[in-house]
């Protein structure tokens, strides 16, 4: 699913601003974390309040490399919230939580550097 993590890749093609505007990309608080041991990938189940107009969301990520459980509830994350949910084995992730990938390939989060409200949107 990740693309190429290689910081020497070059840019993707241009897009317009219009097709930046369509990819809602939210904040949210992570109010609850559990082991995924049914994904293919090592992963966690994540539940997101975003807030009253979105909502509490639910997310597959595959972070298990540099969070443990207990580090996530109460942490900020960005999400995509405008893509069609997706089955994940049995479990349905509604949300991409999104992150980049540190030297060694593993997620880090990506999150405001002060607390913002939830459902607050990229912009």
């Amino acid at each position: 699913m990740h693309l190429n993590h290689d910081t020497d890749a070059p840019a993707s093609a241009p897009i317009t601003f219009d097709d930046f505007l369509r990819v809602d990309i939210r904040i949210g608080t992570i109010v609850e974390a559990e082991p995924f041991p049914e994904a293919r990938k090592p992963a966690f189940k994540l539940k997101i309040d975003f807030g009253p107009a979105i909502g509490m969301k639910k997310s597959s990520a595959q972070i298990v490399d540099r969070y443990t459980l207990e580090d996530l509830p109460g942490r900020q994350v960005a999400a995509v919230v405008n893509f069609p949910p997706r089955q994940i084995g049995k479990y349905m992730s509604e949300v991409l939580t999104l992150g980049f990938a540190d030297d060694e390939g593993a997620v880090i989060l990506f999150a405001p550097d002060r607390l913002v409200p939830n459902g607050s949107r990229l912009f």
